[in-house]
């Protein structure tokens, strides 16, 4: 755990954190800082995160105490519906949306950026032109995940038919292209320059419907975050078309149940908050969508009188492998935190969804477009089925928390694991008084399914307690000790009595928290 009185920075690839931390040095605001990072991870960590996919932040100002949330996740193209679609599937070309990634990154910098716009990308530009030495765990996911590439993202990204080698000097000048013009003309390069152009020839090519409307008349937008209180803790998730909500559900049900009395890697404590997560997921999958298309229950999915009825239903000694959603009333990825020395904190997600995204290269320009359109269902009654210019139900989530003079940016990565990955964070920084490195990296469990009672678990849980979770009919799965299936994440936290920031990094990824240096020679 890092712990500065000057800013830090927190990713998963050491370079992108080092990127951040020098911009704050330079002056930079946390979010210039963000930017520049992202931007960066694009090129160093290319199958989770680039321009090509959706971002979604949350702000928090030391000077007004005020959380901000932007959503910059894009909408389907307005000729893809279920009936153009017929009986193709939701894959390829017609898995990509508009890209909200840039507008998000422009609106950001315009509201909280210090330094221009132009120079939070030299990194990323000089690494994609230069190179940069591909890390081990990045370079494991790079070969294995590296058959969803097509055609010439293929030539880019497996120079000589395969996968760069852990060290090896990887270079992506197509993509430094795309940062040039990004950094020259703004995001307008993205939806009606040059990018714009040729993510469109791109997409005829491959027989998609995207047009030029689509993606000029795109904006990413400022939402209000929701939050739960938690023990006393104040818990803030950006509202749906995101699966945040889910984790502040899984929060109000286990508050019913006193999980401070046992410990951190208890059978009763890791029992409680597999079933908590089993009811919230189920609520999830049920009642999320676009709000701006479908009704989402959002109050009342937060009532803490719906969390006690779900809460109920969780037998102290027997795990349930039939959940099914409540009744309401009605009414692959990069996660970064970044804090700067003025006590503003960033918690910052962004995906191209799929490893490699869509596995599509916009032509000349290096840069993968994601799926996340692949999230959409087919089922018309469903909140969450394809629409013309509708947002997918989205599984990156940036969270934040706060306690008095505390103030946390946190996040975790992989798909359905983020909602539950945060739970297990909350409460083992409030239940079981972890600092947020040992928070960070302490042992977890995961369920990717929806319903049954499979689980997988780190083995680091000790072997008597797994075996009390397989007597309460838990189906598990051992993985590694510090296994990529929990998802790694970083957090950042500012103390305001004492002016001073942490950061922690989980060892699941290649990545570090860096302080801004400081300032010895001045």
């Amino acid at each position: 755990m890092v712990i500065t009185t000057r800013g830090v920075v927190a990713t998963e690839q050491t370079l992108a954190s080092q990127v951040g931390a020098q911009i704050l040095a330079r002056g930079g605001s946390a979010v210039d800082a963000a930017i520049a990072a992202n931007a960066a991870l694009s090129v160093v960590e290319p199958m989770m995160n680039g321009p090509g996919g959706d971002l979604f932040a949350l702000i928090w100002e030391s000077k007004t105490g005020r959380l901000t949330g932007i959503n910059a996740s894009g909408w389907s193209p307005a000729a893809l519906s279920l009936d153009y679609l017929g009986q193709q599937s939701l894959c390829g070309i017609h898995s990509v949306t508009v890209p909200g990634c840039v507008d998000g990154w422009e609106k950001l910098h315009q509201r909280f950026g210090r330094l221009p716009w132009g120079e939070l990308f030299k990194p990323a530009i000089y690494y994609a032109e230069d190179g940069f030495p591909v890390t081990e765990l990045i370079q494991w996911e790079w070969e294995n995940s590296s058959v969803n590439l097509q055609d010439e993202a293929r030539a880019v990204y497996l120079p000589g038919g395969s996968a760069p080698r852990v060290g090896e000097i990887f270079r992506n000048p197509p993509l430094g292209l795309a940062f040039r013009l990004i950094a020259e003309l703004g995001a307008q390069a993205v939806y009606r320059g040059p990018i714009a152009e040729a993510l469109l020839k791109t997409s005829r090519r491959y027989g998609g419907t995207m047009t030029a409307g689509d993606l000029r008349e795109y904006q990413s937008e400022w939402v209000q975050p929701i939050s739960t209180n938690y023990r006393g803790w104040e818990v803030y998730e950006l509202p749906p078309n995101g699966q945040g909500i889910g984790t502040l559900q899984m929060l109000n049900i286990l508050e019913n149940f006193p999980l401070g009395e046992y410990s951190q890697a208890s059978a009763e404590a890791l029992h409680l908050k597999i079933e908590a997560q089993k009811l919230a997921t189920q609520d999830l999958r049920r009642y999320v969508g676009d709000p701006r298309h479908v009704p989402v229950p959002v109050e009342s999915l937060l009532s803490k009188a719906y969390a006690r009825d779900r809460a109920a239903l969780i037998d102290r000694e027997q795990a349930n492998c039939d959940t099914a959603p409540g009744k309401p009333e009605q009414g692959h990825t990069t996660y970064l935190a970044a804090a700067d020395k003025d006590g503003n904190v960033v918690s910052w997600i962004q995906s191209i969804a799929n490893f490699f995204g869509s596995g599509i290269m916009v032509e000349g320009m290096g840069m993968l477009l994601h799926d996340r359109g692949a999230s959409f269902v087919s089922d018309r009654g469903h909140p969450n089925a394809l629409g013309p210019r509708k947002r997918p139900y989205h599984t990156i989530i940036p969270g934040f928390m706060q306690n008095g003079g505390r103030h946390i940016g946190f996040g975790i990565m992989r798909g359905m694991n983020q909602a539950q990955a945060q739970m297990q964070l909350v409460t083992n920084i409030v239940d079981h008084k972890m600092n947020i490195q040992y928070a960070l990296e302490a042992p977890r469990f995961t369920k990717a399914s929806l319903g049954g009672c499979d689980v997988q678990i780190e083995s680091r849980v000790p072997e008597d307690v797994r075996g009390e979770l397989a007597r309460r009919g838990h189906q598990l799965s051992v993985v590694g000790d510090y296994s990529e299936y929990m998802g790694g994440g970083q957090v950042v936290m500012h103390d305001s009595g004492t002016k001073v920031n942490y950061g922690a990094s989980s060892p699941r990824k290649d990545g570090a928290a860096i302080p801004e240096a400081d300032p010895y020679f001045e």
